[in-house]
């Protein structure tokens, strides 16, 4: 770690959407299912902290927009940060999802954050996120801007709920993901709709180094 870094660490669970059919091509190195790319993450630290200032329990979701691959970068980005967090969880976090005081490319915020050409100011907002990583739900509500419902994928033969995963060993996000379908609407400075496609859960466990293994 970079002297220059702030020691940090957050573990609780993430859920994200984005335009690609499931299972996500992007996971694997692979072109996006449409040639461009744009979602919405969200996530809920169950315990956490930025230069020892605590940051368990709060909330965040991210906008995401690329008009090509994200490699190719030109992307736009909103984080969205917990209203409840008083001034220094609002910074930490901020610096956090925006890959502040993180050794380059170890984790996907510092990823995402490096392919922006727009990197808006973030909002302050209630937010109401409820993550199952295990019964593959999830439920986030930003009133008035932001609605993102995800649930498993059903097996149209058996009418039973279709299990997948991916495992990463190296992934910067992640080490094993459950996979599921999803939907969002965005109306914010980003404004998107998805139906129907890509959805993730994952237990999000990382520090300014990458993801705790």
């Amino acid at each position: 770690m970079s002297s220059q870094q702030t020691e940090w660490e957050i573990h609780g669970v993430a859920f994200g959407n984005c335009n690609c059919a499931w299972g996500c091509p992007c996971q694997f190195n692979s072109p996006t299912t449409h040639g461009t790319c744009e979602g919405v993450l969200s996530g809920r630290i169950e315990r956490g902290q930025f230069d020892g200032q605590p940051l368990d329990g709060l909330a965040y979701v991210m906008v995401f927009q690329w008009p090509g691959e994200i490699a190719e970068g030109n992307g736009r980005q909103q984080a969205i940060i917990d209203a409840r967090a008083n001034p220094k969880q609002r910074e930490g976090l901020r610096r956090i999802l925006h890959g502040e005081d993180t050794a380059p490319g170890c984790t996907h915020f510092y990823v995402y954050n490096s392919m922006m050409s727009d990197v808006m100011e973030p909002r302050y907002e209630p937010i109401e996120l409820e993550i199952d990583v295990a019964a593959r739900t999830g439920r986030v509500r930003v009133p008035g801007l932001v609605e993102v419902d995800g649930a498993p994928i059903m097996d149209p033969n058996s009418g039973a709920e279709f299990q997948a995963r991916i495992q990463l060993p190296k992934g910067f996000e992640y080490s094993v993901a459950e996979m599921g379908t999803a939907s969002c609407k965005a109306t914010g400075g980003i404004p998107l709709e998805l139906s129907d496609t890509y959805g993730q859960w994952n237990e999000l466990h990382m520090n300014q180094d990458g993801v705790i293994r």
